[in-house]
């Protein structure tokens, strides 16, 4: 029988583990391309990744409270890793001579170019805001165990969210947007990525539920 102190937690080494893996870094670079333009509704400013990247925070969730810190922590250095890897590739392709006929050049420095302050924001954000919504979590289930789910994904969403649209918002847009309007940005940036996560969490309650049922490491831990 497992103690208190010790939740349940699947082994990586399945099918299930790589699969997340990378639909959770895929989301993450394409919420960071979607990052560089940003969205006016009105008076409220947000950017083009407020469409997907609350799903990043979701997978992150499932990462952590199916196979713990370790595994989750191993996911997000991969995320983090690669969205480096993509922002050196797009400078590299940024400033190699454009062939000829090809007048496109400012278009694509426009849209993908380097953007230093962007790029820095975005994996700072995405590092420590991820970090601490999988610890939160995973600290949260050793005192609840396998139950009061909902407390666990609200809390470590309203911790990490906050720490990556503040990191994000302030590497990224401070002097750029001022006053007002960048609080603004802030608040509507965390309201938003938040709540969406709130409003999916019965899908997130079932794909953790369907996620659980697949690897057997962690159906064979409960059984015990």
């Amino acid at each position: 029988m497992s103690s208190p102190s010790a939740p349940h937690f699947a082994k990586v080494g399945s099918s299930v583990y790589p699969t997340i893996v990378a639909v959770f870094v895929g989301l993450l670079l394409i919420s960071n391309i979607g990052a560089v333009k940003l969205i006016a509704f009105g008076p409220l400013i947000t950017d083009g990744g407020a469409f997907l990247f609350p799903l990043v925070y979701i997978v992150g969730d499932v990462l952590a409270e199916v196979y713990g810190w370790k595994a989750a922590r191993r996911a997000i250095l991969i995320g983090f890793a690669m969205a480096i890897l993509a922002a050196v590739t797009f400078y590299l392709v940024q400033i190699s001579p454009p062939a000829d006929g090809w007048e496109n050049q400012a278009a694509f420095e426009a849209v993908l170019g380097f953007v230093p302050r962007i790029v820095l924001a975005s994996i700072l954000g995405f590092l420590v805001g991820q970090l601490l919504n999988a610890y939160v979590l995973v600290w949260i289930k050793k005192r609840t165990q396998e139950k009061k789910l909902w407390a666990r994904l609200m809390g470590s969403t309203v911790v990490g969210e906050f720490a990556d649209t503040v990191v994000f918002c302030t590497v990224a847009f401070y002097g750029v947007i001022t006053g007002g309007d960048f609080l603004t940005y802030v608040i509507v940036g965390f309201v938003y990525k938040t709540a969406v996560e709130i409003i999916l969490l019965p899908v997130t309650y079932r794909v953790i539920a369907y996620v659980k049922r697949r690897e057997p490491t962690y159906e064979l831990d409960l059984a015990a």
